[in-house]
């Protein structure tokens, strides 16, 4: 069986892949089927953020699967809830509405902000320009790039975008439409992995209180110890009224996780919303495994780490400029990034694009052995 003739027959034309196929992994290392390995600088998108196959996320996985795959959300199940206490504790909110990725996540999201507004007429979510919050319907609508509202209109109205790092713009905005809640990403991933200031992340929050209106921080791939913090919002000491994250919380399967705080804890009653798979137990004990480890002395990694890629490469030759936040870069090169990418490729080395970036999203815990030698190929690949 030719497993890339039998994809580009049977499954929609939706993904340009890359001509690999790979069969098994551990760490941040791949092999494809004729046996070659590759050095994950991709982390499936910042999902697999302790590597492919990590043994203890494993563990729990399995022990769950031989014990109950799946129940509803009609009874109680045990990871379900240790999950939904762990990220409460961790993070301060109150309350965790669990679904199966990060556009379900941000859906739950604007659902809440939705309703919350109801009480004084106010539905407009401000967004950011550049931003990306999913590809349903109404987190496309939310998505501030034109190019990802081609062809799926018409869209759901209620949404307008600001300029990043424009506060006056985003308050001239909030006050013309009359908003309930600004959205936004503290670092843009789909948008160049460019990291919004600080200014604008505080002002932003000062401005919601003062307006009686949600902040709401899309954590989906910044979450989760990518940037260096449990989540990125942390690094500016904000305080968020929603929250939603998925990718690497789940360590490699499907969960969603919308964080409720104080304000809307309540806010959303029986009936209100649901998902079938939304908290399965088996993915809610793998992403137990994940969170129990991602402590201080994990999060120090990833700024080590980062740095030292940041370190590497800013002022390399061929490389522009790097942006982004602990794990969480994009490279601007002088060359194409899609070049930049194949080139990788051909010599075992898997990152990604953003824009015209290069995006690295390498797994938290990356041996440094492994991390040097993939950032020296990087370099001589942007540089040669």
């Amino acid at each position: 069986m030719n497993i890339q003739n039998t994809c580009e027959t049977y499954v929609a034309n939706t993904y340009k892949r890359y001509p690999v196929t790979f069969t098994r992994g551990e760490g941040a290392r791949l092999w494809d089927e004729n046996g070659r390995e590759y050095i994950d600088l991709g982390s499936g998108i910042a999902v697999n953020i302790f590597g492919v196959s990590d043994p203890q996320w494993a563990e729990a996985v399995t022990k769950q699967v031989r014990a109950l795959p799946h129940t509803c959300n009609l009874y109680y199940a045990e990871p379900c809830a240790r999950l939904a206490e762990m990220l409460c504790e961790r993070t301060g909110m109150k309350k965790v509405f669990f679904s199966n990725s990060g556009a379900e996540a941000n859906e739950c999201m604007i659902k809440t902000a939705r309703k919350y507004g109801e009480a004084t007429g106010r539905s407009t979510i401000v967004t950011l320009k550049d931003s990306f919050h999913g590809r349903t319907i109404a987190t496309l609508a939310a998505t501030g790039q034109d190019v990802f509202h081609q062809h799926f209109g018409p869209f759901p109205a209620g949404f307008v975008y600001a300029a990043p790092n424009d506060l006056a713009g985003l308050r001239t905005l909030c006050e013309e439409n009359d908003a309930c809640a600004v959205m936004l990403e503290v670092v843009q991933g789909e948008g160049g992995v460019q990291a919004l200031e600080g200014e604008l992340l505080r002002g932003a929050e000062a401005l919601c209180r003062e307006k009686n209106m949600l902040l709401c921080i899309d954590e989906v791939q910044t979450g989760n110890g990518r940037c260096g913090e449990l989540y990125a919002y942390m690094a500016h000491n904000l305080n968020p009224d929603i929250v939603s994250t998925a990718k690497g919380l789940g360590g490699g399967l499907p969960i969603g996780a919308t964080l409720l705080g104080e304000k809307v804890q309540n806010v959303l009653a029986y009936g209100d919303h649901g998902s079938t798979f939304g908290g399965n137990p088996v993915a809610c004990a793998g992403a137990v495994s994940i969170l129990s480890r991602i402590d201080e002395a994990l999060l120090a990694g990833v700024r080590a780490r980062g740095e030292y890629i940041r370190a590497e490469l800013e002022g390399a030759k061929g490389v522009i400029g790097v942006s982004g936040l602990g794990l969480m870069l994009g490279v601007e090169t002088e060359k194409n990034a899609g070049e930049v990418v194949l080139a990788c490729l051909a010599r075992g080395v898997l990152v990604l694009t953003a824009k015209s970036r290069v995006r690295l999203l390498p797994p938290l815990t990356i041996d440094w052995e492994d991390l040097k030698k993939a950032v020296a190929i990087l370099k001589e690949v942007i540089g040669g």
